[in-house]
């Protein structure tokens, strides 16, 4: 556990960047601070691994004071990864995530090793491994960025804001991989964003600040959505957190049957017609009276129109809102498809409590 006890920091010409911060980021979870420029959360990331020092106040590390401690070592034992994954230029990939171990001592060969292990772990190619950031592209220097803050296997990581630099899909991409190295390691966490999106998606705690690094409110995403502390966080928040709380909502859908026809063959009838590939896995729609030759992908209409059955209500609603049908298609774990639903029938689920999931 990270624990923040009055933490203030000042710097020389008055300004009060933070002011007597007490918080709590859980061991094993995802902490998350967010709010407007200038509220101090990079200064509050800062000051656990002592880049900034404290004022006054007191950080602990699973009840350990931070400064009592050798500010290098410090350094060492957490991972760090910032915007723009920060690489040595100079160095390949692999040596670029042997870092820290080399530095702490470790054998050469037991470096490499670790950096190979830990690039198959966030999904880049062994064959990248001799490579140079400036052959890599956004996304995947910020891979090499993660690997490289978790070579020494620390138990705190933090992290400043690591995904803002990328495209909005490569974004999601990276913040999936994210969840699933998480879910396997269960590190804890302080990660930093301006995106209260990204927050309510990563955090198991989001923290918003007001400016001077205040807590307005601390509280798991589906509470702050729900409950909002006062006007500033609602504000903050926005004001579609009603639709946006659906994430956190399973239901009982009831797909209905979806009239298909399979990639490669010819489509009749009027209207939208479903396609499939030959394990039945949905891949877009089409407009039969439109094509005058078996359905080729070059005619299909994608985009978000696909939800699990697994997932939430508002992938759900999502899906059907988004399909050129009306009517969003729901799929197995395995990715085949059930049928189709309309928002109409979503929000049914949605506004009868009796028609929830038990969890």
């Amino acid at each position: 556990m990270i624990r923040f006890e009055s933490v203030s920091k000042v710097y020389p010409d008055g300004t009060k960047a933070v002011d007597g911060l007490d918080l709590e980021a859980p061991s094993g979870r995802i902490t998350v601070l967010v709010g407007p420029s200038g509220c101090g959360k990079t200064t509050t990331l800062r000051m656990v691994n002592r880049m900034i020092e404290p004022s006054s106040g007191r950080i602990t590390i699973d009840g350990e004071d931070t400064a009592a401690m050798n500010a290098a070592q410090l350094r060492r034992g957490i991972g760090y990864v910032i915007q723009h994954a920060g690489l040595f230029p100079h160095r390949t990939v692999a040596a670029n995530i042997a870092t820290v171990p080399l530095l702490l001592g470790w054998d050469r060969g037991k470096a490499r090793t670790r950096a190979l292990e830990l690039m198959e772990r966030v999904g880049l190619d062994a064959g990248f491994a001799k490579r140079y950031p400036h052959q890599l592209s956004g996304g995947q220097q910020q891979r090499v960025g993660v690997a490289r803050a978790l070579a020494a296997d620390p138990p705190v990581m933090l992290m400043d804001e690591p995904f803002s630099a990328v495209d909005p899909v490569v974004r999601e991409q990276l913040q999936d991989e994210f969840l699933r190295l998480q879910g396997e390691l269960g590190k804890t966490i302080v990660f930093v964003t301006h995106d209260i999106d990204e927050a309510i998606k990563l955090g198991d705690q989001v923290v918003v600040l007001r400016v001077g690094g205040i807590v307005a409110q601390a509280a798991p995403p589906a509470s702050l959505l729900a409950d909002p502390y006062d006007d500033f966080v609602a504000d903050f928040v926005g004001r579609d957190r009603g639709y946006r709380a659906l994430s956190f909502r399973a239901g009982v859908l009831r797909p209905s049957n979806e009239p298909t026809v399979q990639l490669g063959e010819r489509a009749t009838g009027t209207g939208w017609l479903l396609v499939v590939d030959e394990r039945n896995r949905p891949v877009g729609w089409v407009e039969p009276e439109r094509l005058t030759a078996p359905v080729g992908p070059g005619d299909l209409h994608r985009g978000g129109t696909v939800a699990s059955v697994a997932g939430s209500l508002r992938a759900a609603l999502d899906a059907a809102l988004s399909s050129p049908s009306r009517r969003g298609v729901i799929v197995d774990e395995q990715g085949a498809l059930l049928g189709t639903v309309r928002a109409s029938e979503v929000l049914k689920v949605i506004e009868d409590p009796a028609e929830e999931a038990a969890g």
